[in-house]
């Protein structure tokens, strides 16, 4: 039997790994699994591990007020070491690009642990941009012993940079699993159904929270936004908005009182899904939302200067903004003109795979763990 430990400290992560969580978990005469939390969100984390049955092991509780990556790092490194030492595991999981999933690969390699690292390859090509997250994921590809790929692109780009594709698995990825699982198994919350069903216009949905996009980038955005509502009766927009303080504030004193505008608590997964599902139209700056717009065949506008995701460009369900709140006017005025382009985005295949990369990751686990 296999020792695998899976860290994970926020929101995007819990999601991603539930699936893979679930295959381990199935296979209990193949793996025995912790389940390490770093808490580096908490008010995120911990209902979407609820959500998704996932079960904490042991909490890190790294999460203070206005910290910095470089403290949520050194608490991490901290605070695993023992458990290391303790459970000695053959693998340790991290997904991502989180400082989470930097400090716990970092902390492994001190260790002398392989590391394991699903979504791995995924590439902007700007230090700054998204930031920290690009130079996490690219010390993270430095470290790990092994790879889980959503894409074929990202299996190039891990090749490129000298990763033996030995230990490159091409898997998909994890979050079309979590959504699937959850249109299959859950219903959105009776009050988020009885609000979105008050809602008969054309609704954008939004979600910004980037640390790029803070400033006068998001109050530009979010003025974009609100003008374009306020110019067409038939719109309406709805933004789940993230409590970070560089977000919350600029969207109350931007977005509040305004007709139409439908700022919303943060909300959980199945909620989330059924906002989605209910888009005319979806902006973001968020990776995740990347994947799953077309996992719904959802048209989406990048609220960021690059991608790591080309994929979702190249396929033809999203289109790039950039930084400039003007750009983001003229798409949006150029789309309420001619929508052709959002209601062909349906028949788009999803480029991040089918809903099996759970499985998948398992079965590369497994067969990496125990060669023949």
């Amino acid at each position: 039997m296999k020792k695998i430990l899976c860290l994970f400290g926020t929101r995007p992560e819990i999601i991603k790994l539930a699936p893979v969580l679930r295959a381990l978990e199935s296979r209990p005469e193949t793996f025995d699994v912790l389940r390490v939390a770093s808490s580096q969100h908490v008010t995120l984390l911990h209902p979407f591990a609820n959500h998704f049955g996932v079960r904490i092991d042991r909490d890190l509780a790294v999460m203070q007020d206005a910290q910095t990556p470089a403290q949520v790092a050194s608490k991490i490194l901290e605070g695993l070491g023992p458990i290391l030492d303790d459970f000695r595991p053959d693998l340790v999981l991290v997904q991502g690009d989180t400082t989470t999933a930097m400090a716990g690969a970092l902390a492994s390699f001190l260790h002398r642990t392989p590391v394991g690292h699903v979504e791995a390859g995924l590439r902007s090509g700007d230090p700054n941009s998204p930031f920290p997250e690009e130079t996490n994921r690219t010390l993270i590809s430095r470290i790990a012993h092994y790879h889980f790929a959503a894409t074929p692109h990202n299996v190039e780009t891990l090749i490129s940079e000298g990763v033996d594709a030995s230990r490159i698995a091409l898997t998909g990825n994890p979050v079309v699993d979590a959504l699937q699982f959850s249109l299959a198994h859950d219903e959105p919350s009776a009050a988020l159904k009885r609000r979105l069903d008050t809602i008969d216009q054309k609704l954008v949905v939004l979600t910004t929270h980037r640390r790029e996009s803070f400033g006068d980038t998001m109050c530009g955005n979010l003025q974009v936004l609100r003008r374009f509502v306020e110019a067409h009766a038939d719109v309406a927009l709805a933004f789940p908005v993230h409590p970070n303080p560089a977000v919350l504030e600029p969207t109350r004193e931007i977005l509040g009182n305004v007709d139409r505008v439908h700022l919303l608590d943060p909300l959980g997964y199945p909620d989330f899904i059924e906002l989605l599902k209910r888009a005319w139209l979806v902006v973001s700056d968020s990776g995740g939302v990347q994947e799953e717009a077309p996992t719904l065949g959802k048209a989406l506008l990048i609220l960021r200067e690059n991608t790591e995701r080309p994929e979702a460009i190249e396929s033809g369900v999203a289109r790039l903004v950039g930084g400039s709140p003007e750009t983001l006017a003229t798409m949006l005025s150029e789309l309420y003109t001619d929508d052709r382009w959002i209601r062909r985005v349906s028949e788009i295949p999803n480029p991040f795979g089918q809903g099996d990369a759970g499985e998948r990751i398992a079965d590369a686990i497994e067969t990496f763990l125990n060669p023949r």
